[in-house]
């Protein structure tokens, strides 16, 4: 009888993917990667191990969003302090902070256990086209309909 084997942490090899956001759907380009850092693409994907690769995504601010979220579409943040509700629309995210758009939406799509903090610990987003790990030599991953 066989039986399902289980990897440990130790035994998982990371590779690392470079991503270009540019003319991509938000959703989609979350989808994807939200599925390599976890490691569902591999066939040793087990859920309690973070098995998944470390991604960079570059142009982050050039991504798209569909139908009318860029006036629609809006982000909370409270202070814990009364009055401190700060609402910002994803037109105002993407020009003030490209990252964390894909970043909120890369995270939504996570386990929402203590795996998720360590798990984006290797998601890497940066808002133009350079990126400081070309030592770790990333493969370029493409996306969508390219």
């Amino acid at each position: 009888m066989k039986t399902t084997r289980s990897i440990k942490a130790e035994e998982v090899e990371r590779q690392w993917h470079l991503i270009d956001a540019e003319g991509q759907v938000l959703g989609r380009l979350a989808t994807r990667v939200s599925d390599i850092l976890r490691g569902k693409d591999k066939p040793i994907y087990t859920p309690h191990v973070d098995a998944g690769d470390f991604v960079v995504v570059i142009n982050a601010e050039k991504v798209k969003l569909t139908g009318n979220k860029l006036e629609q579409k809006k982000y909370y943040h409270h202070s814990t302090w009364p009055g401190g509700m700060r609402v910002r629309s994803a037109k105002e995210m993407l020009a003030k902070k490209p990252e964390d758009v894909i970043r909120l939406a890369v995270k939504g799509m996570l386990p929402k256990n203590t795996l998720n903090r360590h798990i984006l610990t290797k998601l890497k987003i940066y808002a133009g086209p350079e990126h400081p790990h070309l030592a770790q030599q990333p493969k370029p991953l493409k996306i969508g309909k390219e």
